[in-house]
């Protein structure tokens, strides 16, 4: 077999041109995203009894796992939980009410929307959105607290900190790599949902799928396009059908004794949260299959006697932006 068409920086060229957030445009997001977390940081200074806590920035500008396509940040806001309203709707427009106070003069309260399951704050100049999802706070010293889905308003024990921490491990171990197979899975998931909006794999998945295959040291991810076909290999192999987890802050013992879900991927800080519990058996097929002929697309193109025909099967991965590079 000749060399293959389409290499690792073919795969770099159009991570830069098309699937990375600019740095850039992630420091000015952080930016903004800080103005708000030290606004309310001297606010609460100011006055002791208010009931948010701290903000803390979780999502995946945070994370370094962002796309260029992003358009909402994520930041979770503690809340004392003994303030706070129990109903979901009166919760939200409650920590509306108190962020109004905090920004004052800072933000218009206009800017501060309740959503469905979070809080949006834009920023009218940028059109940037940061969505703040509380999270009900009893002063755990490692930021634990009950976090509200944006997606289903269900309520889980978690750790935005920690979150952040398990990344940060993941990225001192593979500093570059990791991430970005991270980013190429994630444009991968996009460009499925597109063309089948039936199509479910949410980021925090993507993440803790390849922590996984960095933690046993499944695949390779100096080389993306050997990275990316490992992914998609592991998918195929398992059918998604083994338990994934991990003993950062929990021991194994600590996870349920029998299967909780259809696809099994827990959270590395509650080992009582399945992050998959809410994927049925047609989510993990069509996934599989997805993944399937992902997996194919790739090994023909190493097979390619021309690019052109390499190009067209990368972009069953990535789409068709994927051009190669020059």
């Amino acid at each position: 077999m000749s060399d293959p068409k389409i290499s690792h920086g073919d795969l770099v060229a159009f991570a830069d041109r098309a699937v990375n957030l600019p740095k850039a445009i992630a420091d000015e997001k952080r930016k903004q995203v800080n103005t708000l977390r030290e606004k309310l940081t001297a606010h609460i200074a100011k006055n002791p009894g208010f009931s948010l806590v701290k903000m803390l920035n979780g999502g995946s500008v945070a994370k370094g796992t962002a796309l260029r396509t992003i358009q909402d940040f994520d930041v979770a806001v503690y809340v004392k939980k003994s303030d706070a309203p129990t109903a979901e709707s009166e919760l939200l427009a409650w920590i509306a009410a108190r962020l109004r106070e905090a920004y004052g003069r800072l933000i218009d309260p206009s800017q501060i929307e309740i959503g469905t399951h979070c809080v949006t704050i834009t920023f009218k100049g940028s059109g940037t959105n940061i969505d703040v999802v509380p999270v009900l706070y009893e002063g755990d010293p490692n930021d634990c607290g009950y976090l509200i889905a944006k997606d289903t308003g269900d309520r889980f024990l978690t750790s935005v900190r920690l979150h952040l921490d398990f990344v940060r491990q993941r990225k001192n171990i593979c500093p570059t790599d990791w991430a970005q197979t991270i980013r190429f899975v994630k444009w991968w998931a996009r460009e499925q949902k597109m063309h089948d909006p039936q199509f479910r794999l949410k980021s925090f998945m993507v993440e803790l799928l390849c922590a996984h295959l960095l933690d046993t040291n499944a695949i390779e991810f100096d080389d993306y396009t050997v990275g990316m076909e490992g992914f998609f290999d592991y998918l195929v192999r398992t059918e998604l059908r083994e338990r994934i987890s991990f003993t950062d802050n929990y021991v194994a013992s600590a996870l349920p004794k029998t299967r909780v879900g259809t696809i099994e991927i827990f959270d590395p800080v509650n080992p009582d949260n399945n992050v998959a519990r809410l994927y049925d058996e047609n989510d993990r097929k069509r996934l599989v299959l997805a993944a399937e002929m992902a997996l194919d697309a790739i090994t023909e193109s190493r097979y390619a006697t021309t690019k052109a025909q390499a190009v067209e099967c990368w972009q069953v991965v990535l789409g068709s932006r994927f051009k190669g590079a020059a």
